[in-house]
């Protein structure tokens, strides 16, 4: 039965992001907590949150009774139709984000709500351009995938999206301006920013798109007063302000939303993930009530057929709650402390480890050959033949039966957010067995 389920998803199903021979795929039969199971027994200390999503855990009956009770109801009618839920949880999401941020159109993920924010900057603003960071990753769909700094955008770089403009991150450990200090680089990439939409013509940008923190990039932290900063550029040239709160929302950072360390409100908010903590799909493009008043006499032309699907919002709904009276943004808060601290001692023990950047419970190791040069065990964007260490920390991770991401020299901590400390504690002991093999890189 095993070698049946895993032939039949080799033999008739496609896996994002890999080449389609030679997978080996976990065969997960349950999942519960911060584990995940295969279906030989073996569990697997669900360290990523799988991609970065499952917020509350895994296995809580409580999000497949309010499923449940909502499909007895209605399960779906189509957008047009107003239903309960809908109004509830459009409701909840502007009591918890930021400033005026009023409005919801429901998408099925991440990249639906970024295509959809572009394209209503654009229409909103009569601009073209969108500035994003290198450093960023905003999906795999056509626009996003397009507005993401991200490599994995190279192989459909001669048909993106036109009118996307890349800048440099403030990435403090490399910092491109080779500043001294974390402040020195965020002023220094505003002053950047700032050139660049210059150099585009201000009156040509509709849009800065950003992460709330930065996730899938290497977790880098912005420069205290950096997106205050953007925010004022913004204001000053008429430019919107896009927050990509996908993988930082709904508490993973510490804060409800990863904006939310740095006092700004955007002009939209993008929604996914967390939202459900995965358990059903569904995002979220969230806007001010003055873009929403702009469509009060005319169409608001982005429509989906599954927008507002009421099983989705309910398992929204009640993922939303169980965040808010578990404090689970509180303990990601308290738990990023501790993992901080512990991972201050693995530097002791590890020469490899240059750096770590944690916001609550989304943290990167970023390991390097020297602590003084930085270089990295494996470069960004490395060829296959480059991985070895990279592939070697992989494996090991798996065997000693964990799940996580290792990402060229990253190496992602971002586990729900009701992990207990034992766990933890658990957790960075098979991290800490992986840097060994980084550790034999070091010269």
């Amino acid at each position: 039965m095993n070698n049946e389920i895993i032939q039949n998803n080799l033999d008739y199903t496609l896996f994002s992001w890999a080449k389609q021979g030679g997978l080996n795929p976990i065969n997960a039969s349950h999942a519960k907590g911060t584990y995940v199971y295969d279906r030989d027994g073996k569990k697997y200390l669900d360290f990523s949150s799988q991609l970065m999503n499952v917020n509350i855990g895994h296995g809580d009956q409580r999000i497949t009774e309010a499923v449940a009770k909502q499909m007895e109801e209605v399960s779906y009618v189509y957008p047009g139709m107003a239903t309960d839920v809908r109004g509830k949880l459009g409701k909840k999401i502007a009591e918890i984000t930021p400033g005026n941020l009023t409005k919801t159109f429901f998408t099925l993920g991440g990249a639906e709500a970024i295509e959809n924010a572009i394209k209503l900057a654009r229409i909103y603003t009569g601009r073209h351009k969108i500035i994003t960071h290198y450093r960023a990753y905003h999906g795999a769909t056509y626009g996003a995938i397009s507005a993401s700094g991200d490599p994995r955008r190279f192989p459909v770089d001669s048909q993106a999206m036109p009118g996307i403009v890349h800048v440099e991150n403030p990435y403090a450990y490399r910092c491109p301006w080779n500043s001294n200090s974390i402040e020195e680089c965020g002023e220094r990439a505003l002053a950047h920013l700032e050139r660049i939409v210059q150099l585009e013509n201000p009156d040509n940008v509709a849009a800065i798109l950003f992460e709330g923190e930065s996730g899938s990039s290497g977790c880098l932290k912005y420069p205290p007063m950096y997106l205050k900063r953007v925010r004022e550029l913004c204001d000053r040239y008429g430019i919107m302000m896009i927050d990509d709160e996908v993988m930082s929302g709904f508490g993973r950072t510490g804060k409800m939303f990863g904006i939310d360390h740095h006092g700004v409100t955007p002009d939209m908010m993008c929604l996914a993930k967390g939202l459900t903590s995965g358990y059903l799909p569904l995002g979220g493009l969230v806007v001010t009530n003055q873009i929403a008043e702009y469509f009060n006499d005319k169409p608001m032309i982005i429509g989906l057929t599954y927008s507002a699907h009421p099983t989705l919002c309910a398992a929204a709904l009640e993922n939303i709650r169980i965040i808010e009276t578990e404090k689970l943004v509180e303990r990601a808060a308290e738990m990023g402390l501790y993992i901080e601290a512990e991972v201050e001692k693995l530097k002791a023990k590890h020469p490899s480890i240059g750096d770590f950047r944690n916001t609550g419970l989304l943290g990167c190791i970023e390991l390097v050959k020297n602590r003084i040069t930085k270089e990295p065990t494996t470069r960004w964007n490395a060829k296959p033949s480059e991985m070895e260490a990279t592939v070697k920390m992989a494996a090991k991770i798996r065997e000693l039966g964990m799940f996580t991401f290792v990402r060229w020299n990253w190496i992602f901590i971002a586990p729900p957010l009701n992990i207990t400390k034992e766990e933890v504690d658990e957790g960075l002991k098979i991290i800490s067995q992986a840097i060994e093999i980084a550790d034999q890189y070091c010269n």
